[in-house]
């Protein structure tokens, strides 16, 4: 099923990856329609969230047509709208008990946009929602929180930084109570990144026909995240990995 007048934008070329480790993949092929991203933007994120993913999606090599969703946009989020789309961005926000206390009515809707070939990509919040507890439950697995896990290297909720290991190259991203994803037993992703204790910090997954990006830390983060919270500025931007991710969640 391709639906929408736009349909879903495939790209050919990505080999599936298992959670045991990474494989090559093929070169992406240039699109050749101009996709429709929707940047989910309202009550379940924050300030400058959907922004700096939205800024993310256009700097990407895919030429998305950016839109944003919500309560209070033009557009709403909606069986309708998600059918004009390519794919669907949830951005980071607050607690994920609220975020989904606001979201939870849309679930069905975005579970089917990406069962029938949409992408998701999830952000810090929007990686929380991606699991099932609770969730839209997009994942073979499920998350739970970084700062809580055996071995974390970070123990507060403040903004700060988080070392991971993005393609077996050490970055430094900016970082807020984000999450870890687990898998199921011989459940296949593209594991992209990894925190320093080994849990998965950022991977792709298949849901149905579509494809699930999600990640913990925040690559899209800009100059001002980090000064207004203090934080060192060597290594700090990540937009190539948010790139990464994003070109692996639109291979098939």
């Amino acid at each position: 099923m391709v639906p929408g007048p736009f349909g879903r934008l495939l790209a050919t070329g990505g080999r599936a990856l298992t959670g045991r480790g990474l494989t090559a993949a093929s070169p992406l092929p240039e699109p050749t329609k101009t996709p429709v991203a929707l940047v989910y933007r309202g009550p379940a994120t924050l300030p400058g969230c959907p922004e700096a993913a939205a800024a993310l999606l256009k700097s990407s090599r895919w030429g998305f047509d950016v839109r944003y969703v919500g309560p209070d946009e033009d557009l709403p989020l909606n069986r309708r709208t998600l059918a004009e789309a390519t794919l669907y961005a949830q951005p980071g926000g607050g607690s994920l008990k609220r975020g989904y206390r606001h979201l939870k009515s849309h679930r069905h809707e975005i579970r089917e946009f990406v069962h029938t070939g949409g992408r998701y990509l999830g952000i810090c919040l929007g990686g929380y929602l991606a699991g099932a507890t609770p969730g839209f439950a997009l994942l073979p697995g499920d998350t739970d929180q970084y700062i809580a896990s055996v071995g974390a290297t970070i123990d507060s909720q403040n903004d700060t930084i988080v070392r991971v290991s993005w393609r077996r190259r050490r970055r430094t991203l900016f970082f807020q109570d984000g999450p870890y994803f687990w898998l199921r037993q011989d459940a296949e992703a593209d594991i992209l990144a990894t925190y320093p204790n080994g849990m998965i910090a950022a991977m792709v997954t298949r849901f149905g026909a579509g494809r699930v990006g999600v990640v913990g830390p925040h690559p899209e983060a800009t100059d001002d995240w980090y000064i207004d919270a203090g934080l060192p500025t060597t290594d700090r931007l990540g937009a190539d990995c948010g790139r990464d991710l994003i070109d692996t969640v639109m291979r098939t």
